[in-house]
């Protein structure tokens, strides 16, 4: 148990550094081309935080732990709201750009409704819920959707402001450095995530927890410490539209991504209670969406303490449940 509880805390650690060196290169990579802090956070950024999702993922379904691939998506998506960026707002209160509650939250709500609807096998044809291979790819296809807009976007603000480019000699220099940073986030997500979904499961058979709520809780909120660390870091520095892009491309990727690819490479089975967690992330991006949508314009502090209450009141329901 011990051992265990180390191994954990060692994985989640690897996890942690690993996507602060691939967060860190991409993000420097990014500013080369001259893209705007925003779409960073949707892309660079969300890819690199989401990076830790996907290969325990992969890993887990691998390992044929397929609850636990699951609610470490559901428990990450639900952190990212509840908490990181409920947090953040609490800490400062930002503006929600126009673009974020026109296009990227609406994606984030479509995302979460057709993996909602895509789970209701039993409802609809009778079958034990679960995301097959079909699903998966319907997942990757609404996924190519959001990277054909998104590259739109990138190719708009770089052909807008070529001006503010670094000069070719430095770009190569940083480039090198930050590919360096990549390489070395990729080896310690890659080993983080091994050593994670091991010990998760040994502590899950051991407290006699499932493992659905081993990854909506503890694997979950671990994986999603580089979007924690990153916002925190950007409100630091006021680009709060790094920190906002970071969250809703994180739970998009989540969702599309990690989810299409974990079910195209093994169907991930759904737990009892999974069709709750699902709803529960529908319901905090919703709210997510209609606080953007205010006079204000803004997330205060107010709507992030709703959010915040939401997401605990939920995670210890499943808890106790559990």
């Amino acid at each position: 148990m011990i051992l265990d509880a180390a191994g954990l805390v060692l994985g989640l650690g690897l996890l942690l550094g690993g996507g602060h060196f691939l967060v860190s290169g991409a993000s420097a990579l990014a500013r080369t081309l001259g893209i705007s802090p925003l779409t960073i956070g949707l892309t660079v950024v969300a890819f690199g935080t989401s990076a830790p999702e996907l290969t325990t993922n992969l890993t887990a379904a691998w390992s044929g732990s397929g609850e636990l691939a699951f609610g470490n998506i559901m428990g990450s998506n639900l952190a990212n709201i509840g908490l990181i960026l409920a947090a953040t707002a609490l800490i400062r209160p930002f503006e929600v750009k126009r673009q974020i509650v026109t296009r990227e939250i609406p994606m984030m709500l479509l995302a979460t409704a057709a993996a909602l609807v895509l789970a209701l096998d039993e409802l609809l044809s009778g079958q034990p819920n679960a995301y097959g291979r079909a699903d998966g790819l319907i997942l990757l296809l609404i996924f190519s959707v959001f990277v054909y807009y998104t590259w739109n976007e990138v190719q708009r603000e770089r052909t807008a402001g070529p001006e503010s480019r670094p000069a070719r000699a430095e770009q190569r220099r940083s480039r090198k450095k930050s590919l360096l940073w990549v390489g070395l986030g990729l080896v310690g997500l890659v080993i983080g995530a091994e050593i994670t979904v091991a010990s998760s499961v040994s502590l899950a058979a051991g407290f006699g927890i499932s493992e659905a709520v081993i990854g909506l809780t503890l694997v979950a909120v671990g994986t999603s410490l580089p979007e924690l660390a990153t916002s925190l870091v950007a409100l630091a520095r006021r680009q709060t539209e790094v920190a906002i892009g970071n969250v809703v491309g994180s739970n998009i990727l989540n969702l599309l991504l990690v989810g299409g690819l974990t079910a195209t490479t093994i169907p991930i089975p759904i737990p009892p209670d999974g069709i709750y967690d699902l709803l529960a992330v529908g319901l905090l991006s919703l709210l997510l969406l209609l606080f953007s949508l205010d006079r204000r314009g803004a997330l205060i502090r107010a709507e992030a303490g709703v959010l915040l209450v939401l997401y605990l009141a939920y995670i210890g329901m499943r808890t106790i449940g559990g």
